[in-house]
């Protein structure tokens, strides 16, 4: 019965998503900043983990201030996950209207052609980062393909796998699943769309100061670049105020990247990506706990 009532519900959330689909932008963004503000109450364990997550990063900051920015943060997460009504409904012409792109987003197609090298395009976890998504599959000829964490309902799983799949030029790979067919894929000609500054604990990991804080970093960035001779080619995404759009800025690729040393590299890509966060603060995904895996003998920060 449970079941049956947490699926109505669900489907009940998807029919009102897909119906916010239709409403201007500058509404969702409306919306989106006012429930936040609801939320920023509501999701106690969420806003503790955000509130934590600022303090360890930013110790120098008064309190008052990251309380601030962490009340900003959930209106941009808002309004991010409202506006994917639009990315995954809206006709492929109105989202190109709203996304503004800066830098060269031509880069892993001339790549392929004139060197045979795969790009890795590497974005940060900024709130709108399904938008660049978006933004490589609208905006270049480059077939991509990505990692996604598999959802828990099976319905929300087949939801977000046919969002990010209905341009028809991508493949997804469940980050549960063996990276041989995500090699393959990129031996093929796939460009790879990679989030590299979570943490899923030690495997595959190192830990490497953020912001200051150790923090257990993949090392797949440096490891894969270096295996399929990849352009690594950062790419930052950004909410628009008051609905106005979305900003995705294709950055010139790393120099000098990878190196032998994959810990320097790592600690390397955590570097860039503080200089990122420090330029939209209330954009990074805070509410993350980012350093959950403390290395051996390390007290919890959780």
């Amino acid at each position: 019965m449970k079941a049956v009532a947490t699926e109505a519900g669900i489907r009940l959330a998807i029919g009102m998503l897909w119906l916010l689909h239709w409403l201007p932008l500058p509404w969702l963004a409306a919306l989106g900043h006012g429930v936040g503000k609801l939320l920023y109450r509501l999701a106690g364990s969420r806003r503790r983990v955000g509130l934590r997550n600022l303090a360890l990063c930013f110790p120098e900051m008064p309190e008052a201030e990251r309380r601030a920015l962490l009340r900003a943060h959930f209106g941009w997460l808002t309004q991010s996950l409202l506006d994917r009504a639009v990315l995954w409904w809206a006709s492929p012409a109105r989202i190109k209207r709203l996304i503004q792109i800066e830098g060269d987003i031509h880069l892993a197609e001339r790549e392929m052609q004139t060197t045979g090298r795969p790009t890795m395009w590497l974005c940060p976890h900024f709130v709108g980062l399904d938008v660049g998504g978006v933004a490589i599959l609208l905006g270049q000829k480059q077939p991509a393909a990505s990692i996604y964490q598999t959802q828990s309902h099976p319905l929300m799983d087949k939801l977000m796998k046919r969002g990010r799949l209905r341009f028809g030029n991508a493949e997804i790979f469940p980050r549960s699943d063996s990276v041989k067919p995500l090699l393959r894929a990129i031996k093929e000609g796939r460009g790879f769309f990679n989030l590299p500054d979570m943490d899923f604990g030690r495997k595959d990991a190192v830990f490497v100061p953020f912001f200051g804080i150790p923090a257990a970093t993949l090392m797949a960035p440096s490891r894969l670049a270096r295996m399929l001779n990849m352009v690594v080619q950062p790419v930052i995404t950004e909410l628009l105020p008051k609905g106005q759009g979305w900003r995705v800025r294709f950055l010139p690729p790393l120099a000098d990247f990878p190196t032998q040393d994959v810990t320097s590299d790592t600690a390397r890509l955590n570097r860039f990506i503080e200089g990122e966060i420090l330029k939209q603060p209330a954009q990074y995904l805070w509410v993350h706990k980012r350093f959950k895996t403390r290395p051996e003998g390390a007290p919890g920060l959780y």
